[in-house]
């Protein structure tokens, strides 16, 4: 029994022995799988970055073309006390009130910007009415743009205060 232990352990460190030297001799053609993976995250962190600039671009330029600016919000506050938006009447589909409600939601909770506890949100024939409080005149802005670039939305009402004022 003891014999057969010492074979074994001998077998075993040739063969540790054998494949270190088999390893030094040929190394490995193909890149180390840490490698590998280190590159896909820089990859995928290189375009969630390029992703975000684009998004973050595209609703400045929404902000712009629904007349959303903090001087277009302060104008319009300041003549009706409101933020009102409406879409075409063929942007405007067969979407829920309450499919609308839950995209909305989503949209407010994934943005870090907004507070979706702090702005309550109501949907009645796909008109969209905000009210609550937010920190700053650009984010009624950009809550209504987030609202109004929602599918099945036709008009959005903003009752948003700027907390403080």
């Amino acid at each position: 029994m003891k014999t057969a232990l010492l074979f074994f352990l001998l077998g075993a460190l040739a063969d540790i022995v054998g494949m270190g030297i088999y390893v030094e001799r040929h190394p490995p053609t193909t890149t180390p799988l840490r490698e590998q993976a280190r590159d896909a995250t820089t990859r995928m962190v290189d375009q969630t970055k390029t992703a975000a600039v684009t998004v973050k671009d595209s609703v400045a330029d929404k902000l712009v073309e629904w007349h959303l600016t903090p001087a277009d919000i302060k104008a319009d506050l300041d003549k009706t006390g409101q933020v009102v938006r409406q879409k075409s009447a063929s942007a405007v589909g067969a979407i829920s009130d309450a499919r609308i409600l839950a995209v909305i939601k989503a949209k407010f909770v994934l943005d870090a910007d907004l507070s979706a506890w702090a702005i309550n949100i109501d949907v009645k024939d796909h008109d969209v009415t905000l009210k609550g409080f937010v920190n700053s005149p650009d984010l009624i802005g950009k809550a209504i743009a987030l609202s109004l670039d929602t599918d099945g939305v036709s008009a959005v009402t903003s009752d948003l205060i700027v907390a403080g004022s």
